[in-house]
């Protein structure tokens, strides 16, 4: 009977729910590894951070385009840049993956996304400049205001930690 369906019961909607936080936590920290240790895919074998190479010059300085090309080109490669984006990286993945701190971690990989699609302006395949960070910071938005961290995560036990508690912007 469609009463007993998963969906209405709510298990439908939690799992895919928590499934997609597990995705989001994946490309996240898939970033993060490839750029430190550069495995050969968006990081060349060899350049990884811990080579010495940056996890923002290619992109920032190379890879960006348009009206905010000279704002993107003078902070790629720096240090500060490189150590922010990275730490960024890890702990937004880390979060999102476990399903704690979710209000902080959408909304700083949401900026990140952002300032990650306005890189890259305008976009040649999609008149309405929408790009997979588009969709992702959607996607974060909709993990966040859904509370999705509570599914298959830690959010519940978090939420009843002192820290949130005193400070409810970091559940």
């Amino acid at each position: 009977m469609v009463e007993d369906s998963l969906i209405l019961k709510g298990k439908g909607i939690k799992i895919s729910l928590a499934i997609a936080r597990y995705f989001m936590a994946s490309q996240f920290l898939w970033a993060f590894l490839d750029k430190l240790f550069g495995l050969g895919f968006a990081t060349p074998l060899g350049k990884g951070w811990i080579n010495g190479g940056s996890p923002t010059y290619g992109f920032l300085k190379k890879g960006s385009s348009g009206p905010f090309v000279p704002i993107f080109n003078s902070i790629g490669g720096t240090g500060i840049v490189d150590w922010l984006f990275m730490l960024g990286l890890l702990f937004i993945g880390l979060a999102l993956l476990l399903g704690i701190g979710m209000k902080i971690a959408t909304i700083s990989g949401s900026i990140l996304l952002f300032f990650m699609w306005a890189a890259t302006l305008p976009k040649p395949n999609n008149i309405f400049q929408i790009d997979e960070h588009a969709v992702y910071i959607l996607v974060l938005f909709i993990l966040m205001f859904l509370k999705a961290g509570n599914y298959a995560g830690l959010g519940r036990i978090w939420s009843k930690t002192k820290l949130v508690q005193r400070y409810p912007g970091f559940e």
